[in-house]
């Protein structure tokens, strides 16, 4: 394999990230991350335009919309130590499987996005069996019924036509996000584990598109949601993977 000539590694003044993280890449959810920092005693460090916090228990990283940004932000993670990275973010759903407010967890991937086919062996983006369970069992234990599928990834929200969503509809496909695929093959190349959770925000099967973001009851259970996961990563409930 040919070397790449930028890489990421670890500067002198970059932290050393204890090995288990949220990678949450949603700006609305970032807003959340101080108030996060000081209830679990995490320190303020550098990451590109996004932000980052750690502790010697778990890190918090984010946010990093899109493909892209989503990928360079976690090859720094791993540079700095990340090993267990839970991924937090919304996604779309274009089945009825699902309904905005649900609680996915993605099992494979189809991409549609130009990150992941630059690391070599990128495939079928099946998280790591052993860190989802485990995030399954943690979300059960937290009260959420989280459900199961593949996920679509895309570059362009803004090209999420009908016969797209029929077409990835009839592959089994249950939701659509603009991370997932790439930040899955870049765990793989670097040999890490990596699995997703994503609060369903919209619905894209209706006639009409019924987006649920900016409602009330969807931003207090996002919050919830990744405040849970820190709390269980603060007191070690994603460790003895």
């Amino acid at each position: 394999m040919e070397k790449c000539i930028v890489n990421p590694v670890r500067e002198k003044r970059d932290p050393e990230l204890p090995p288990i993280g949220i990678f949450a890449v949603n700006p609305t959810d970032a807003a959340s991350f101080p108030a996060l920092a000081k209830t679990y005693g995490l320190q303020q460090h550098s990451l590109f335009h996004s932000k980052l916090y750690s502790s010697d228990r778990f890190f918090l990283a984010g946010p990093a919309v899109g493909s892209p940004m989503a990928a360079m932000c976690l090859e720094k993670c791993i540079a700095l130590g990340a090993q267990d990275v839970i991924v937090y973010g919304w996604c779309g759903a274009v089945c009825n499987v699902l309904s905005a407010g649900d609680v996915f967890l993605p099992t494979s991937g189809f991409s549609e996005e130009g990150t992941s086919g630059h690391y070599p062996g990128a495939g079928n983006f099946v998280p790591d069996a052993r860190l989802i369970n485990k995030v399954d069992e943690v979300l059960l234990q937290a009260g959420y019924s989280a459900k199961h599928g593949p996920v679509w990834t895309t570059d362009a929200v803004y090209r999420e036509t009908r016969a797209k969503v029929q077409h990835f509809r009839d592959q089994g496909v249950c939701g659509v996000d603009m991370e997932y695929t790439a930040l899955n093959a870049v765990a793989a190349f670097r040999g890490i584990s990596l699995a997703a959770v994503m609060l369903v925000s919209d619905e894209l099967y209706h006639e009409k598109w019924r987006p649920q973001f900016n409602w009330k009851t969807f931003r207090r259970k996002t919050k919830q949601l990744l405040a849970d996961l820190c709390g269980k990563a603060d007191l070690g409930g994603f460790q003895g993977l």
